[in-house]
């Protein structure tokens, strides 16, 4: 697993990671959430090794990452921010050279890039510079470089930073494939990325955790946990329903968005409001165009958390 204890770095008088502890295990995919400059990239860059903490300590596998660096580094596959590569290189002579350098044994080196090549759909590119690939092509080749030698553990910063909606969602697929045998770590401004592809959630801010649940522990948070959308066809009687469903005993208080015409339904405590709305909408033939239950919102709870502020 990957051990995180007191974790502080400083610069100066700045203190941006702030005491951090949390451990992470395998099959676990964690999402590092928290607004610009809350402490992500660095306790990122500390765990992966390419930064030294000022306090603390971090162990993965069992190695330390200051005292064992190379034992601990060979176990992980880190894809940093921007993806850093050589520009004057082409992806396969890049990627040649990452399976060489990081030991991927001769024997299986081209077995391995071709399972890679056609993972992140790199055939098409192989043999252009770098530097006149897409951004999105070259978050692939970043992400390539990261899991090459098949590692343990996968530190990602921004997996899907400058990829198209279709690329998302194959990343994504890709990283729900690899949880199954790895620790895995994303670093993310993107709340639907957590929702799509993590089973924990740490959400950090001014350099200390807030908050360490599963996305739905922290839906559950949200005040629209378990409160019902309702939509009617006809505007004209949006006044009469919303007066009769906040007369319902489970129902707590109404709010309407005038702009889309959607009554939301807040539960009363302990209460569950969907059935007796649904049975009043059948008594009154309202013409519904929707009636839902609604989940909670993530980022309702993240501005909740962090004192308002955006991912």
């Amino acid at each position: 697993m990957i051990e995180v204890q007191g974790l502080t770095k400083e610069y100066g008088r700045f203190r941006a990671v702030d005491d951090l502890s949390f451990r992470v295990a395998p099959g676990e995919v964690l999402g590092f959430l928290g607004p610009n400059g809350a402490g992500k990239t660095t306790t990122m860059r500390i765990v992966a090794g390419f930064l030294s903490a000022t306090a603390g300590r971090v162990t993965v596998c069992g190695a330390d990452i200051e005292t064992q660096a190379v034992e601990a580094k060979r176990r992980i596959g880190y894809l940093p921010e921007g993806a850093p590569s050589y520009p004057e290189m082409t992806p396969r002579s890049f990627l040649e050279f990452i399976a060489e350098a990081r030991g991927v044994a001769p024997a299986v080196r081209r077995q391995r890039l071709d399972e890679v090549f056609q993972l992140l759909h790199l055939d098409r590119v192989l043999d252009q510079t770098i530097d006149t690939l897409s951004k999105g092509y070259r978050r692939r080749v970043g992400l390539a470089q990261a899991i090459l030698h098949d590692p343990e553990v996968l530190i990602l910063d921004e997996p899907t930073d400058g990829l198209d909606p279709n690329q998302k969602h194959e990343v994504r697929e890709l990283i729900g494939r690899m949880a199954k045998s790895k620790i895995i770590v994303i670093s993310t401004h993107l709340l639907e990325e957590v929702e799509a592809v993590c089973n924990r959630a740490i959400i950090i801010a001014r350099g200390k955790i807030l908050a360490d649940d599963t996305p739905r522990g922290l839906e559950a948070r949200s005040r629209f946990y378990n409160a019902v959308s309702v939509k009617l066809a006809d505007a004209s009687l949006i006044p009469a329903a919303r007066n009769a469903i906040k007369h319902l005993p489970e129902v707590a208080s109404t709010e309407l968005d005038e702009k889309n015409g959607r009554i939301t339904a807040f539960p009363a405590p302990g209460k569950l409001p969907l059935a007796p709305i649904n049975a009043l909408a059948e008594k009154q033939r309202w013409p519904l165009t929707e009636l839902h239950l609604e989940s909670g919102r993530l980022d309702e709870v993240f501005r909740s958390i962090t004192g308002g502020a955006t991912a």
